[in-house]
């Protein structure tokens, strides 16, 4: 009868054990669907943070409030929060059960001087001063949807944080735009404060909504996703003289225009646009104050944007030749400041992380609605973190379903809006990168 006994406890023991690891099993193997029904259960409050946001816009540097709505959500979620870095950034560090690596995440704060036109019941009313100036504030890029996805995301690992490997670190941070004048800002200046350290990051996730796409769609490209962005000045020399004598003068206005025709050949003729697409493009032109002077100097303004850095290069080198030896054939002379006020490297997304990831972007939005997209010629200050850890970036569909992207208000516009149902999708994705990453890290 003892033996019976003890045999009878045994093969209970072993069913209870068997029960337990094929709970645990299925909870490891099934935590994809955990996130799905979390992110559809916070999916409202990702919503309505979205809409406090963007209703109280604040621009590069000055996203107090921005920060202080932040760290109190994190700070109730018991997320060791640090606030303050690089000028308003805050910084989440979440610590798995479970020994890992350091995943970052990140997301944009700060909005841009523009009105908005949209006719909505939480549309920005905002006006602040920026550089010297009064003017409209509004979240006209969808950093605000940036900032409530992943305020959600902290939401939703925190909650899982038994099952959880490694240490996810939520960066939120400012001026992605650029900071004021006279100010340091963005990635740059946060990654100069440590940002990546304490504990060392070992790989950087960050997404951005595009208004025409479909909500529910992912885009997403390994290598260059971004270009790399660069303003420069030109200004060009000349001599002054009365309108009606130009034979006494060195004309700077002809002169430029000669520069600006000439530059348009560099993407044309040098750049080959079969590996990467290019961009120079002059947007400001000063010279001059009455019809009958010849002015003394022009001044130009431009940008240029690039995919690889050896095609920047190649760019760089090759504005300065136009600028200075068609001012030089004239008579005049050119004085080019490139860059002029502000770089941003191009955003590379590294191969074996893209490769290795791409099925949690799958995962989190169906295979059907993931695309390999072209590069864009907009730029990111993301990119910093990129250079420094590997990182993956990605877009996420922010247009209503069903809608012609044409309709869609553009980036950066007054007529710029957002889609709520597509924020779900940016949660599920950054929540499903975390595991699958912490699953597949071998250090």
């Amino acid at each position: 009868m003892k033996i019976f006994k003890t045999l009878k406890t045994s093969m209970l023991l072993f069913t209870v054990f068997c029960a337990c690891s094929f709970q645990l099993f299925g909870q490891k193997n099934n935590y994809s669907e955990i996130i799905a029904n979390k992110a559809e259960e916070i999916e409202q409050k990702v919503i309505n943070w979205r809409h406090d946001i963007h209703q109280h816009p604040e621009l590069g540097n000055r996203e107090f409030r921005t920060a202080k709505l932040i760290a109190k959500h994190l700070q109730s979620l018991g997320i060791e929060t640090k606030t303050k870095v690089g000028f308003t950034g805050v910084v989440g560090i979440l610590k798995g059960e479970f020994p890992g690596p350091v995943i970052a995440l990140r997301a944009d704060m700060d909005a841009l001087p523009v009105a908005e036109k949209n006719d909505l019941p939480f549309a920005s009313k905002v006006k602040a001063d920026y550089n010297g100036e009064e003017t409209s504030v509004m979240h006209a890029c969808g950093h605000d949807t940036h900032v409530a996805i992943l305020m959600g995301v902290a939401e939703v690992l925190s909650s899982m944080k038994k099952d959880l490997k490694g240490t996810v670190k939520f960066i939120f941070q400012p001026a992605e735009e650029g900071p004021p004048k006279g100010e340091e800002g963005g990635a740059k200046l946060m990654i100069k404060e440590g940002v990546l350290e304490n504990p060392s990051v070992d790989v950087i996730f960050g997404l951005h909504i595009v208004s025409d796409k479909e909500v529910g769609k992912i885009m997403y490209r390994p290598g260059g996703m971004l270009a790399g962005a660069s303003d420069f000045k030109i200004t060009v020399l000349g001599k002054p003289s009365h309108g009606s004598k130009p034979w006494t003068s060195v004309d700077p206005i002809l002169v430029a225009a000669q520069i600006v025709t000439s530059l348009q050949q560099i993407v044309s003729r040098n750049v080959n646009l079969r590996a990467n697409p290019a961009v120079v493009t002059i947007g400001a032109i000063n010279g001059g104050n009455r019809s009958n002077i010849i002015s003394a100097q022009v001044e130009m303004l431009g940008t240029v944007r690039a995919l690889s850095n050896e095609d920047e290069d190649l760019i760089y080198r090759r504005l300065r030749q136009i600028a200075e030896k068609t001012a030089e054939a004239a008579g005049a002379s050119a004085i080019v400041e490139l860059p002029y006020s502000g770089y941003t490297p191009p955003t590379f997304n590294d191969l074996e992380l893209t490769k290795n990831m791409l099925p949690s972007l799958q995962k989190s939005a169906g295979t059907e609605n993931v695309a390999l997209v072209l590069p864009a010629t907009g730029a990111e200050d993301f990119s910093f973190f990129a250079q420094k850890v590997p990182g993956m970036y990605f877009g996420i569909g922010g247009m209503t379903k069903g809608q012609d992207p044409k309709t869609a208000g553009p980036h950066h516009t007054p007529e710029f809006i957002i889609d709520d149902a597509g924020f779900k999708t940016g949660v599920k994705a950054f929540c499903n990168l975390v595991f699958d990453y912490g699953a597949l890290y071998k250090k």
